[in-house]
Order: C-alpha cells, then structure tokens, then sequence
C-alpha cells in the first residue's frame, strides 16, 4: 500500500507511485550541457531521431519518467531565448508522447515552455526555478500537471561563485516553504508538489553534504523528494574524477539519497542506478528477521 508520504502522481492520464524511489532519466536536448551537452547533436543542430532513440533507451532500462530540457542550467551557463528553449524541446516531447508509454518531464522556468509542454503530451514539469519566472506560477497551475520546485541560490551564471548561508538546511526549507504557499495561493494543489533541493546549484561541498545528510528535514508536510546528483562536480571535488568517470559515486549517492527519503532521483545512468535501488529495496525487504 502507497503511504501517505509517498503519493501516486497523476501525470496527464499516467500514474507514478513512489511508494518506492524511482528513476527519472535525463534528455539533454543542449549543446552545452555539463555532461552529454551535444552528444544530440549533429553538424549544430539536434537530431531528433537519436533524441528519440535516446529515450526509447532510457525507458527500456527502466526510467519511470524522462527529464527533457532545452536550457543547460550548468554553472556558469548562458540563458537562451524562449524560441530556442521551444525549438529544442517541443518537437521531442511530442514524439514521445506519441511513440512511448512513459512519464515526460519538461525541465523549464518558462511560461510559455510550460504551456506548450503541457499541450504536447508533458506530464511533469521541472522547474529550477521554483515558477519564480513572470508567468509561471499561473502556467502551471492551468496545466494541472505536478510541479518540482527547486531551490536554487543565484542564477546558473553566478550561482557557484561564492554561495553562503548560515544554516544551508534550513534556509533551502524555508524557500520550499514559502514556494509552496505561493503555489497554494495560485491554485495548484499541495498533492501536485515534488520538492528539490538543488544540488549544486548555488551550493559548496559542506553545504551539498549538510543537504544530503539531512535530506529528510526537507521533505515539507511529507511532499515527495527529487534528488539530482548523478555525475554533479562534487565528486571531483571528493574524488578527482572527470565526468566520465563519475558512475560509481553517482550510484552510492543514489542508494544515500534513497535511504534518507527522495522519492524520484534524477540520472543519467537509468539501468546501473535501478540495479542499485533494487539491492537498496531487497535489503529494506530481507533484512529484517
């Protein structure tokens, strides 16, 4: 039975129950993502059919929802225009919605994106930005679709130059807490809510370990967790490691994450990171005499 801390989304006509964690694959549909920014890309424009065998991929290892997003929001990164965020994301969102019997998240701070998104088949929508953006809050409250809002300190082009706070857990809280009434006071319903820490976004290492190690605290009124580590650069800064190289740290940062609560967790790596919940999930299952 799904316990109250851990609902079923309704995500246009499709259910996810996060009774247990579940996996959400990353679509970078970027030149310039941190990780595989450009790896969809051919001659400086987005090939589609790879986007979509891409996807077709990710949903065969296993991903209960795919993260789509058309704005890399890396340190340091550049906006781009609502057009180019458009162009990027649309086209993918409604091949999937047409060819595959998946979740789609759109990962967007855009009014119009989120419309948009929403019309194309979108059943989730990722926003960074917590619906901060002008427009936005009322966007997705027409949408009817659950919303992830995230804290993020900044901005992507300052966010990792010098971030501070006197008590990182219970200031990102109290962000949550206060977007969630915002979203409240818009219509959209506390059962819609998915809530985001923001992993490295605007945050040190101390502060991303004091987040992880107290992840539960941040679990608001029992609303579902989303937890975004996988291959992020506090590992090198642990480790040393380049992106490439980055799996199994991201794949014990998964199991952490997991174990302190987060009901959804963010990866690149959808088929290695199902194999570890599942020893995570046997272990909670068999252990127990």
């Amino acid at each position: 039975m799904t316990s109250p801390e851990r609902p079923v989304l309704a995500c246009a006509g499709r259910s996810l129950d996060l009774s247990q964690p579940i996996v959400m694959g990353i679509i970078n549909t970027t030149p310039d993502s941190f990780s595989d920014g450009g790896a969809l890309y051919r001659s400086g424009v987005l090939d589609l059919e790879q986007a979509l065998e891409r996807a077709r991929d990710l949903c065969g290892q296993g991903a209960a929802i795919l993260d789509i997003g058309g704005e890399s929001t890396r340190p340091g990164a550049a906006p781009v225009s609502v057009q180019q965020e458009l162009d990027r994301v649309l086209p993918l969102v409604e091949r999937i919605a047409a060819e595959l019997d998946v979740v789609i998240s759109v990962d967007t701070s855009s009014a119009r994106v989120i419309s948009a998104a929403a019309a194309a088949g979108a059943g989730m929508i990722n926003d960074v930005r917590a619906l901060v953006r002008e427009g936005a809050l009322e966007a997705a409250a027409a949408t009817s679709l659950p919303i992830c809002l995230m804290h993020m300190q900044g901005d992507p082009s300052t966010m990792q130059q010098a971030p501070v706070y006197r008590d990182v857990v219970a200031e990102v809280g109290a962000f949550l807490g206060e977007r969630i009434a915002a979203c409240e006071a818009a219509g959209i319903q506390r059962q819609r809510l998915v809530l985001d820490p923001g992993f490295g976004f605007g945050k040190t290492l101390a502060h991303n370990f004091q987040l992880l190690q107290r992840l539960p605290e941040l679990a608001i009124g029992g609303l579902p967790l989303l937890v975004g580590l996988s291959r992020k650069s506090l590992i090198r800064k642990v480790l040393g490691r380049e992106v490439g190289d980055r799996l199994p740290a991201s794949l014990a940062l998964a199991v952490l994450a997991a174990e302190r609560g987060a009901a959804i967790i963010r990866v690149h790596d959808v088929a290695e990171t199902r194999d570890a919940l599942a020893m995570y999930d046997a272990l909670k299952q068999w252990g127990q005499p």
